[in-house]
């Protein structure tokens, strides 16, 4: 068995640290001090190395030190020492506020460039546009010059069937029967369904 090595040189007296882990587990609050003095300046070592903001260093550090009194219990002596268990809790939390960072530096990047894309791409609305014009336009010569010249009233003009019977000097039933017949025949030419 390896022995321990001491910073100072001199071997600390009183419980090793997973001896102090176990009596934290059991919620004691005097021995989680000693845990403190013992893990927080490696703990904040590691974290900085992650992270290299101090401020933000000493916050997770802070959470890291929590996370070990809240988590005590689930210490395993067999899975290996005790400081490697409070420095991989440490490293975790690090790379977790590392990804968590990037993660919204990413989505706040994605916002903003969501902010300066046009709703639409206004070259294809413009192209679409008149491609459907001109389809119209090819279609209403199709038509009837009765036809033709009811639908042009009462759809380009915005006439009523009654304003368009009075202009042409032809009877209601008579415009409707032209108006129907040149949307049909117009909505088989554009091909849209019924």
């Amino acid at each position: 068995m390896r022995e321990a090595v001491h910073i100072s040189g001199v071997p600390s007296s009183g419980p090793g640290l997973q001896e102090l882990i176990g009596q934290v587990a059991r919620g004691d609050q005097a021995a989680f001090a000693q845990v403190y003095d013992q893990v927080s300046g490696p703990v904040l070592g590691l974290v900085r190395s992650v992270l290299r903001d101090p401020a933000q260093s000493e916050e997770v550090a802070q959470e890291v030190l929590v996370e070990v009194w809240r988590t005590a219990p689930r210490y395993q002596a067999t899975r290996g020492s005790a400081m490697n268990w409070v420095l991989t809790l440490a490293h975790h939390r690090a790379v977790d506020r590392v990804r968590s960072a990037e993660a919204t530096a990413a989505r706040e990047h994605k916002a903003a460039l969501l902010d300066r894309t046009p709703e639409f791409d206004e070259v294809s609305e413009q192209v679409e546009s008149r491609l459907e014009r001109e389809q119209v336009r090819r279609c209403m010569r199709t038509l009837s010059e009765l036809q033709r010249e009811s639908v042009t009233l009462a759809y380009y003009r915005g006439l009523t069937y009654r304003e368009v019977g009075e202009l042409l000097s032809v009877p209601l039933g008579t415009v409707k029967t032209r108006l129907r017949d040149g949307l049909i025949r117009l909505r088989d030419c554009l091909g849209v369904n019924a």
